[in-house]
């Protein structure tokens, strides 16, 4: 069983930055290949952004390229989402999640294990 709990959540202006941290348990967590993925209101969860186990693969959705910047370190356990030039369209609820499975994806079909999410609004 693995356990996420992402946090760095709140309100920014437009134009600011926030960082989404995503700590994970297990003791086998180096090995997992991790995505950040959003839901607005009244909207279907999207994919943001995944990275692989090693770090060494990313990929990111078209609306956030340039802008977000997914990472991790192993070793404290931890994916982070750098989020930079935010916009009001960016609000949404920000899920972590993992993947038993090989390589990265970018459906939330392909993940097993999602945290509980932390809520980002952009303010115009």
């Amino acid at each position: 069983q693995v356990q996420l709990v992402e946090s760095g959540g709140g309100l920014v202006q437009a134009g600011g930055s926030l960082r989404l941290s995503c700590a994970a348990s297990g003791r086998t967590f180096s090995t997992y290949n991790m995505g950040w993925f959003r839901q607005a209101p009244g909207k279907e969860r999207e994919f943001v952004a995944a990275i692989s186990w090693s770090g060494s693969s990313t990929s990111y959705a078209d609306s956030v390229k340039g802008r977000f910047t997914i990472s991790r370190d192993n070793a404290k356990k931890t994916v982070y989402l750098q989020m930079n030039s935010l916009q009001p369209e960016d609000t949404a609820v920000y899920y972590c999640a993992t993947r038993r499975a090989s390589g990265i994806a970018i459906t939330s079909q392909g993940y097993d294990y999602w945290g509980q999410g932390t809520q980002v609004t952009v303010s115009s």
